[in-house]
């Protein structure tokens, strides 16, 4: 049981790690994109408001009354920025190509990305490492294209590092989460010593008065016979060695070391044996009992747990069963088994589901002491774990719960 907390907390935390590093990626990927978006839009607007070139700016203009610079853009903008312009008639057709501001494209190219660009219904967007724009004129329309490949290679440069700084964090982390996980689930560690110390002392401490009480039973039937009170000490007694023999059981499953031998049984056999144990008590409280078990299903397990198992999932179904109502077992072969227990419950709805594999959870308050102790289920969870399968309980129609077992 530790060992799972402690593999929980260390799955949990790696994952939680995992999720924000990769939130934080893709955050800074988004970021670093619309930055570059932002970027280069801003050059083709530069460029597009005047007629396919960069401006004379006031800083180095002798022009009257030249445009002031754009923030984010220097007096080496115009000679840094690769960028073409294809200019179009209102009929679509080329009209002129300037390919001065780079070396990289032919004319021939230029015309081939504006004429692709055309053929799109964004104003702006990418295509190849090019950033374009697509903008009216005078003689019909023109295109932009704003060489990024340069930026485009400089974020990816600064993804990659960003995600070797990631992973070698999450390498760091994950040593440091498994350190610490033993010192995280000690509380926890030692709350469950000290709860498997008491249930070992409670029987130790309650197996030997039991037994004295249920021998000296016996005597005092021999000597003075049967008699109301008698009886209701020794089923008392007998309700008291139930309990600390299933405490004891259940401490035992819990043991992380602990193994069931396993090998092959006939499933089929084990189910129907067990059914027709609680048959004679069943009908006793006129309750009907539909049984579909198919012959020949095997399975690999521990053949004496698989009967505890039952055993608890139909002592459960008599208990909660309703007056005159149905109790259904059902056995599914394949790969994996599966075995249903099904009986009527009014209270279905009101039920915590969630709950009733909790150690001591009754789902009725109302029922009484003899009618159980709240941790059967909690037996027959720790036996189906052990052989890695899954249970759980769920509602159905008309007023009926399932529980289902997947081995």
């Amino acid at each position: 049981m530790i060992y799972k907390l402690r593999k929980n907390f260390i799955k949990i935390c790696i994952l939680s790690f995992t999720a924000v590093f990769v939130i934080l990626l893709i955050s800074i990927f988004l970021v670093t994109t619309a930055q570059t978006n932002r970027s280069l839009d801003m050059l083709a607007d530069v460029v597009s408001s005047n007629d396919g070139t960069f401006p004379e700016w006031n800083e180095f203009s002798n022009a009257p009354n030249p445009p002031p610079m754009p923030d984010g853009l220097n007096s080496e903008s115009p000679f840094t920025t690769r960028f073409f312009t294809v200019h179009f008639d209102r009929s679509t057709n080329v009209l002129s190509a300037d390919i001065r501001s780079i070396a990289s494209v032919s004319r021939d190219e230029a015309i081939a990305y504006a004429e692709k660009v055309m053929e799109y219904s964004d104003e702006r967007g990418w295509i190849g490492d090019f950033r374009y724009k697509r903008y009216d004129t005078a003689a019909g329309q023109a295109v932009v294209f704003i060489n990024g490949l340069n930026t485009k290679q400089s974020n990816q440069q600064f993804m990659l590092a960003a995600s070797l700084v990631f992973a070698a964090s999450s390498i760091v982390i994950i040593i440091l989460i498994v350190l610490i996980s033993r010192r995280a689930v000690k509380p926890a560690a030692e709350s469950y010593e000290k709860q498997k110390q008491f249930i070992t002392d409670a029987n130790h401490e309650l197996k030997t008065p039991l037994t004295l009480i249920c021998t000296n039973l016996d005597i005092m039937e021999t000597e003075i016979g049967a008699n109301e009170w008698l009886s209701d000490i020794r089923e008392e007694a007998e309700i008291m060695t139930e309990l600390v023999n299933r405490l004891v059981s259940l401490a035992r499953m819990d043991e992380d070391g602990t193994k069931l031998t396993k090998e092959p049984f006939s499933l089929s056999e084990v189910v129907l044996d067990t059914v027709s144990a609680f048959a004679q008590h069943i009908n006793s409280q006129r309750k009907r009992l539909l049984t579909d078990v198919p012959d020949h299903i095997s399975y690999h397990g521990n053949e004496a747990a698989m009967r505890q198992l039952i055993s608890i999932l139909l002592d459960n179904a008599v208990k909660y069963c309703d007056p005159d109502g149905m109790i259904r077992v059902t056995l599914r072969g394949g790969k994996h088994p599966v075995i249903l227990v099904d009986n009527s419950y009014m209270a279905v709805g009101r039920m915590e589901l969630d709950r009733l594999f909790d150690r001591f959870y009754r789902a009725d308050k109302a029922r009484t002491y003899g009618s159980g102790f709240g941790i059967g289920l909690s037996i027959a969870k720790a036996i189906v774990e052990k052989h890695h399968g899954n249970i759980k309980a769920s509602p159905l129609e008309d007023n009926m719960i399932r529980f289902q077992v997947s081995l």
